[in-house]
């Protein structure tokens, strides 16, 4: 990691903007949180993942929490898991004997979720974005990686195909545009949604927007009469 990584955008925000524009805001712009059942287990669930020291397991290095970056896409973050694959009779990592890329034959991030596979690609994505800072980072091809949702108990696997590496580079892109401009986009109400989200009160997504019609003109004339 290096200074410059204070510019970088966490890749978590990925799974936030592609799930709503307006949560992804909300959190990474204005600094809003609040708890549900929902983040608490999702938080619960990261904790064990994150938990404990590397270990290995019949050819397979496991280290977790890494923390990773891609300057090209301009993310930071840390994957949950990532599993390391050692070649035919390469040493496990120990001591003055340390895991380096000739012993590798291949690496698999994996990601930690608590619900279910869902209707879009916001999961995806994230594990991918892992990937590919873990490629930049290692100087390798990362073929596939996992998603373990906690409620199937088991893993899905994903392949980062080249569509996914588009939609990956394509939503860091509109991350840092929605980053740079500061604005938070408007309210709007999505049942299917906003009624899990745990900001539900904060963003106030029923609330018509054409009552605001006031207090928003008199806002604007505030700030008009400011700058004369």
């Amino acid at each position: 990691m290096t200074d410059s990584d204070d510019t970088l955008l966490p890749i978590s925000a990925l799974q936030h903007l592609l799930y709503c524009e307006r949560q992804c805001a909300l959190i990474h712009l204005e600094q809003v949180w609040e708890e549900n059942r929902l983040t608490a287990e999702g938080a619960i669930l990261h904790e064990r993942a994150h938990g404990g020291p590397d270990e290995h397991r019949a050819g397979v290095h496991i280290t977790r929490g890494l923390a990773v970056r891609s300057l090209a896409l301009q993310l930071t973050g840390q994957c949950d898991v990532v599993e390391f694959h050692l070649r035919a009779g390469a040493s496990p990592p120990r001591g003055l004997n340390p895991l380096t890329m000739d012993t590798i034959s291949h690496v698999v991030p994996v990601e930690y979720k608590r619900g279910r596979p869902k209707s879009h690609q916001a999961d995806e994505v994230q594990l991918c974005a892992q990937a590919l800072c873990l490629e930049e980072m290692l100087g390798c091809r990362i073929e596939i990686g996992y998603l373990y949702y906690g409620q199937r108990r088991q893993r899905t696997e994903i392949a980062f195909t080249d569509a996914l590496r588009i939609s990956t580079s394509e939503a860091a892109a509109r991350l840092r545009v929605l980053m740079t401009s500061g604005q938070t986009p408007p309210p709007f109400y999505d049942s299917g949604k906003c009624d899990d989200c745990s900001l539900i009160e904060a963003c106030m997504p029923r609330i018509d927007r054409r009552s605001n019609g006031a207090a928003r003109w008199f806002a604007d004339a505030v700030n008009h009469s400011l700058k004369e």
